[in-house]
């Protein structure tokens, strides 16, 4: 696979490429802190144009997720120590402002209504220029007909769900038993040769697709012959995938379990498996989708309990009783159940919405935010100043290169720990340190809406991991049909191809904090056009020889970054056996005055059923 220029990758063809509200936004952002000149000509910039209040933003393609517009406000606050022009009150008083409006945002209105009573006056406030957080809803048109799929938050693992999530989904009627029958989407599992993996030429010097090749069962020699490795490393690929033993045969259970958490899956490999160098790279990116970071970070105990390979060195064997992971989804992730949120909460964005329809209800954003309403959603706006008072609190946030305050009975922070101390400098130094020892992992979901899967079909594939490349994985996204949308899952297009993972850090970054800061920084660091050459020059370098066009056969790109992606969870290699009640996200979740918190960081699982149960927890501390 010779390099290829921009142009032969199809770099400059008409597929939209970037945000228009990019400019706009920065523009916006640096007027506030300009002289008056320099914030005159800077606001008749961002005049020309700015989002309407008619802009559909999940139809929006190009940098998504935590986009342009969206966090430079937040890093203003948090990194650069800015203040904020002296905010002009509204005028508003509410019951109940919640900074965020994602999950546990919206689930957070749905329980204070609950115990306030319907008619409380409550206030979202939302970054972002969408609802529903990391659940990001990509819509496509671009085929000829509506393509949906997923930017973020996507799983609804239902038998991990409380009580109390049960009873918020029946509220919402949502079954997801129901779901689960009405879906045949298995991550890109369906094809005949699939999973692959694919190796390229830039990263090991030679084009290779190896079809039914998964590093999580027993590879035969022949496989593991094709590997474009070196001869040491497929020796030693032999050796480890080689029959059952129990190497630990002198410890007992909790010995063996002792010490498989206290060291690294790749040192596991390299003691215990006898792999080179070469080859424990091929496992550096297993866990870059479900855990957003490198196999690295895992020890070895949390690394087979997450799929790798290793149980047949302690006594397990190789028998797979198949992928046991049963989760229901809608076509468009969680962002459906955001949608059902919004609806039930603020009704006339989408009159007549239900479980059954909500993939396909049309939402009027012009709803969001009216005056008449008990419940309003406020986007594009970032709160920079949470401060409690003798009567509630006040809210201060940003928009549209201006600042503005508004008055609340309660608050409920539904946004990410770290940020939190920034807005709300006044909390106790020992809270301030537990919220910012969680570092969220950034996460990467990259939606190319493909001409049609001719060229997966005559491969035989639908699911290829990639280990020399940005993205770790890739997969086709159809089979889910809920929400009144349908999409077989032998529909050969146009259909929506998710590039899924994370960025990998440097070597150097060995801590796993410093590991997630850098893959963030990287994140943050590439621009729409670096990430849309990676896509087609993969592309091109795996379909191609199948017949895939990269100029004519890419119909649109939708890069999710979210640098902060998932909730902190507790590592073996990394924190401390907390006793119940002393680890740091309990201590940062405490409530504050008239202040609550409510996300996915205060229950330390990055889980959508955790988010519902943080914000009831939260509602519950109101005073």
């Amino acid at each position: 696979m010779s390099k290829k220029t921009d142009q032969a990758l199809g770099m400059r063809t008409s597929i939209t490429r970037r945000d228009l509200i990019h400019d706009a936004a920065l523009a916006t952002l640096a007027a506030a802190f300009a002289p008056a000149s320099l914030a005159a000509s800077l606001a008749a910039v961002s005049s020309e144009s700015p989002p309407s209040a008619k802009d559909y933003p999940p139809v929006r393609t190009g940098l998504r997720g935590s986009h342009p517009g969206a966090f430079e406000a937040a890093h203003a606050l948090a990194r650069e120590g800015k203040g904020f022009p002296e905010p002009q009150d509204t005028g508003e008083n509410y019951d109940l402002v919640i900074v965020g409006a994602g999950i546990s945002g919206l689930a957070t209105a749905h329980y204070y209504r609950e115990r306030f009573g319907q008619h409380a006056r409550i206030l979202l406030i939302e970054n972002h220029d969408d609802f529903g957080g990391h659940a990001k809803r990509n819509e496509f048109h671009q085929g000829g007909r509506m393509v949906l799929s997923m930017g973020g938050t996507h799983n609804l693992e239902w038998w991990n769900f409380s009580d109390t999530v049960n009873a918020f989904l029946d509220e919402h009627d949502v079954d997801v038993k129901a779901m689960r029958g009405r879906m045949d989407f298995e991550y890109g599992h369906s094809a005949p040769n699939s999973p692959a993996m694919w190796f390229d030429d830039e990263t090991f010097g030679d084009t290779r697709l190896l079809n039914n090749c998964d590093l999580g069962k027993r590879l035969d020699h022949a496989m593991i012959d094709l590997m474009p490795i070196s001869q040491e490393g497929r020796e030693s690929l032999k050796q480890f995938y080689r029959e059952p033993q129990d190497i630990f045969e002198d410890k007992d259970e909790d010995e063996r379990e002792v010490y498989l958490r206290s060291i690294s899956y790749t040192e596991f490999l390299r003691l215990h498996g006898g792999l080179t160098e070469d080859a424990i790279a091929l496992f550096a990116k297993l866990q870059h989708g479900s855990w957003g970071l490198e196999i690295r970070a895992l020890s070895a105990m949390e690394g087979m309990e997450s799929g790798a390979p290793g149980k047949h060195l302690t006594g397990g064997d190789w028998k797979t009783e198949g992928r046991n992971y049963p989760v229901a989804m809608w076509p468009d992730g969680n962002a459906s159940l955001a949608r059902l949120q919004v609806a039930r909460l603020i009704p006339e964005v989408a009159p007549g919405t239900t479980a059954d329809n909500v993939a396909l209800a049309k939402f009027d954003y012009d709803a969001l935010d009216q005056a008449e309403s008990p419940a309003r959603l406020r986007l594009s706006s970032t709160v920079v100043n949470v401060t409690n008072t003798e009567n509630g609190t006040d809210v201060t946030y940003f928009a549209d290169g201006r600042t503005f305050r508004v008055r609340s009975k309660h608050c409920v922070l539904a946004c990410y720990h770290s940020i939190i101390p920034h807005l709300c400098p006044q909390l106790p130094e020992t809270q301030r340190e537990a919220l910012a020892y969680q570092v969220k992992h950034p996460l990467l979901l990259s939606n190319v809406l493909i001409r049609n899967t001719d060229a997966l079909d005559k491969l035989g594939i639908d699911a290829v991991a990639c280990p020399g490349r940005l993205h770790a994985r890739l997969f086709t996204f159809r089979g889910i049909n809920n929400g009144g949308y349908e999409h077989d899952i032998d529909d050969s297009g146009p259909v929506s191809l998710i590039f899924w993972g994370t960025i990998s850090p440097p070597p150097e970054a060995v801590d796993l904090k410093s590991q997630l800061r850098a893959s963030r920084a990287t994140m943050l660091g590439l621009s729409f056009e670096d990430y849309e050459r990676e896509i087609r020059t993969v592309l091109d370098g795996l379909l191609g020889p199948a017949g895939f066009d990269v100029q004519k056969d890419v119909l649109a790109i939708t890069v999710n970054r979210w640098p902060h992606g998932y909730a902190y969870e507790y590592l073996d290699l990394w924190d401390e056996d907390y006793a119940a009640g002393e680890a740091p996200h309990e201590i940062a979740r405490q409530s504050f005055g008239n202040i609550a918190i409510a996300n996915a960081d205060a229950g330390a699982s990055a889980y959508t059923h955790v988010a519902i149960d943080q914000a009831f927890r939260a509602v519950q501390e109101l005073g």
